[in-house]
């Protein structure tokens, strides 16, 4: 048994390159630590994992992320979609007695493959903290964005999509880089960007910004915000299209968050922001919960 009921325990939610680490007492949390001590920084997990006993307490341990992965500490398996708590449970990767890693979801949808791995907690944890419907269009932005459908409490399929790496890689290298400095909001540019994109024309559109600052029509200190928003544009007018839903839950903090909002609702859905955090924290309490 790794965690028993009711009993204090850690979660550890171990991304790339950013860890939080939480105690849960009495099914709350009680103290709560983040580091950038990400996957790719140790090469020693078992010591890190000690490390962080030492400061929390010797209790049992629930890890969830790219530790789980084939760079982490070790390779967890994934469990099919659709997939709940129960699933993901029962396919707990125990490294020992006291110390066990959840395992990430696949799906293979109309030949496409996909996978994740430490977004599942959150996806089951906020139906489970009642933050949405049992069934459910949650996005989750970020540098692999993540579009789950959500059905009768359970991960029922999904989708991800680069967007966020695809931007960074356009502000640091190629054609467009020293145009896209500037700032991003959710403003006019940005917005604009958004209607773009539901030209469905994204590499043509990116060379406008080129073609723009050629012929003087957009000044390149709203260029990054437009390509922002042509990229996350893009992104959900293709999701809204596939997925019937009608509000979207937004799985982000707000900054990145209020950008999928305004691309949301220019495609004329409603869009909400659902707290991660506790997202995470109510699904990786019932993971401990229900472990065989």
């Amino acid at each position: 048994m790794v965690v028993r009921r009711g009993e204090p325990f850690l979660a550890v939610d171990w991304g790339t390159t950013n860890r939080r680490v939480y105690l849960i007492e009495g099914g709350a949390v009680t103290r709560t630590e983040r580091d950038d001590r990400g996957v790719t920084a140790v090469q020693d997990f078992a010591g890190e994992a000690a490390a962080i006993r030492a400061r929390f307490g010797d209790l049992p341990m629930l890890l969830a992320g790219m530790v789980g992965s084939n760079i982490g500490w070790r390779a967890a398996p994934y469990v099919p979609a659709p997939a709940g708590i129960g699933e993901l449970a029962a396919g707990l990767l125990r490294i020992d007695e006291r110390t066990a890693i959840v395992p990430g979801v696949s799906t293979l949808a109309d030949g496409r493959p996909d996978v994740m791995r430490g977004e599942e907690v959150q996806l089951l944890g906020a139906v489970a903290a009642g933050l949405v419907p049992e069934d459910a269009l949650l996005v989750q932005p970020g540098t692999h964005c993540k579009w789950a459908e959500m059905h009768e409490g359970r991960i029922a399929g999904f989708a991800t999509a680069m967007t966020g790496e695809l931007f960074a890689l356009l502000r640091t290298h190629g054609l467009l880089a020293a145009q896209l400095r500037g700032a991003v909001t959710a403003g006019a540019a940005f917005r604009e960007g958004v209607e773009e994109a539901k030209r469905r024309d994204l590499a043509a559109s990116l060379f406008g910004i080129r073609a723009a600052r050629m012929l003087g029509t957009r000044d390149d200190a709203d260029a990054a915000a437009y390509a922002s928003g042509l990229l996350i544009g893009s992104d959900v007018a293709a999701r809204l299209e596939a997925l019937p839903h009608g509000e979207v839950f937004i799985l982000s903090g707000p900054e990145l968050g209020n950008l999928y909002i305004a691309a949301i609702e220019a495609n004329g859905r409603p869009a909400s922001l659902i707290d991660g955090h506790a997202a995470f924290v109510a699904g990786i309490l019932a993971i401990g919960n229900s472990v065989p």
